[in-house]
């Protein structure tokens, strides 16, 4: 499976937008919760499920939707079930690494 990540920001103030890749250009809807997939917010570099599960561990914002993205996020320990939303059957999960010092 394929991954669409965008690197959005410099340096502390990243985000890592991420989604399967089919998803790109789509909406889901489901009572009052919309997700949208927009290309310019979740477009770009497209790479593998294995490579994504890597990038993931640097990041300290992500937002992350798709059955694969998400299922990765939860394998790496960054997400819990129970914190994911689902819109029309997509996952959608939002990280924010907290470092306190």
């Amino acid at each position: 499976m394929k991954i669409s990540v965008n690197i959005i920001g410099e340096e502390d103030e990243q985000v890592l937008a991420a989604c399967d890749e089919e998803l790109l250009g789509k909406t889901f809807k489901e009572g009052d919760l919309k997700l949208e997939v927009s290309k310019d917010f979740y477009g770009g570099k497209i790479i593998d499920a294995d490579i994504f599960g890597e990038l993931l561990k640097s990041a300290r914002i992500a937002n992350l939707c798709g059955k694969t993205t998400v299922e990765k996020a939860i394998e790496s320990g960054l997400v819990s079930r129970n914190s994911v939303i689902v819109i029309q059957g997509v996952p959608h999960a939002q990280v924010v690494k907290i470092n306190f010092q």
